[in-house]
């Protein structure tokens, strides 16, 4: 048992879910950001602008999401150079052999496959030929083994959060907002968690009512700690910057949480606000404006996975702008400072307690 232990601690291999459940599903977001997300955006601004060459420069992005995810997941998991490049391919067949569910079977082959191929690199003297065919042949059997079935239960989960969220628009418009918007404060991705479980239509509406809550409502409430510095950073960076502050004070997490509570079923009672871009933006919030941006993509060019639940391209009008302008900014800018001087008054949150 030593020496199995010394072993793995030489090979840096971490059996832990900080490791795997923080770290690797945050780096498999931002590879999601980089391929993915940044992807539709530019190639639905090339196909607005009439534009062929932007939009093809996006469908480009987009289309290597699969290996951006499991290169990003490897460089996380502190995968040697061989392990890394290898991992380009095992996220491209996970992601394919996935279908709906690609980004979740990405997440878990390539833990495995990198660990596997971490396992035995420069362990041998023909590395350079063991170490990838070791990564790809683990990666792909299980791709072509579990990716499937991933898929399969990641829509089907997925489609019973937007069933249900049709049935019952007021209360899951409020726990998929207050869930969601509290993930994307946590140390966890709650961009590749949306990701993961399609997150789009009402129930994508209600997940980006709840992040831009969290990241508006923070970023304003603060401004009299943090000035213009920590409006930008917060606002249009993440609220995950709170988290020190949480840890030492968790009362500070009430204000825009109640306002996630608020805003999620207006979005989905009374707007009837869909996010029906690519999924991941439901999890973006006001980052980058993805969370707005989505539903703005989602109403011109609806993504594939909206597609399949029957979303369709419309022409929005101003009741729907109206809607995402109040759910987005207005209300958590405004409602999250009122909530917040009630708690001063009442001796919950203290001066410096958001101070970044």
């Amino acid at each position: 048992m030593r020496r199995y232990k010394s072993f793995l601690r030489r090979k840096n291999i971490v059996f832990s879910a900080r490791r795997y459940g923080i770290e690797a599903l945050g780096a498999m977001a931002q590879g999601l950001f980089c391929s993915l997300l940044i992807g539709t955006i530019i190639r639905t601004l090339g196909q607005q602008l009439h534009m062929s060459s932007l939009a093809d420069i996006g469908t480009y992005a987009m289309s290597v999401s699969g290996s951006a995810m499991s290169v990003a997941i490897g460089y996380a998991l502190k995968a040697d150079p061989m392990v890394l490049f290898s991992l380009a391919a095992v996220g491209y067949a996970a992601n394919a052999e996935g279908g709906a569910g690609g980004p979740l079977a990405v997440l878990v082959i390539a833990i495995v496959a990198a660990e596997c191929g971490k396992a035995v690199s420069k362990e041998t003297k023909v590395d350079i030929l063991v170490t990838p065919a070791v990564t790809i042949l683990v990666g792909v059997a299980l791709a072509k083994l579990i990716a499937p079935p991933i898929g399969t239960a990641a829509q089907a989960f997925g489609a019973l959060i937007d069933r249900a969220t049709r049935l019952q628009p007021f209360w899951m418009g409020v726990a998929v907002s207050v869930l969601v918007g509290v993930a994307l404060t946590l140390p966890i991705s709650s961009a590749a968690i949306c990701q993961v479980l399609t997150l789009t239509g009402l129930a994508g509406g209600a997940a980006v009512a709840g992040c831009c809550a969290q990241m508006v409502g923070f970023a304003v409430m603060s401004f009299r700690e943090n000035r213009w510095g920590g409006l930008v950073s917060q606002g249009l960076g993440t609220s995950m910057l709170q988290m020190p502050n949480i840890v030492r004070n968790p009362r500070i997490w009430i204000p825009p949480t109640l306002v996630s509570a608020l805003t999620g079923p207006l979005a989905t009672c009374v707007f009837r606000l869909e996010m029906n871009g690519a999924a991941i933006n439901s999890g973006m919030g006001t980052c980058g404006l993805c969370g707005p941006i989505g539903v703005w993509t989602g109403w011109i060019a609806p993504s594939a996975e909206a597609a399949a639940k029957g979303a369709v391209a419309v022409t929005p009008g101003a009741f729907d702008w109206l809607g995402l302008c109040l759910i987005c900014f207005v209300l958590p800018a405004v409602l999250t400072p009122l909530i917040c001087d009630a708690c001063r008054r009442a001796g919950w949150i203290r001066n410096g307690d958001l101070t970044l």
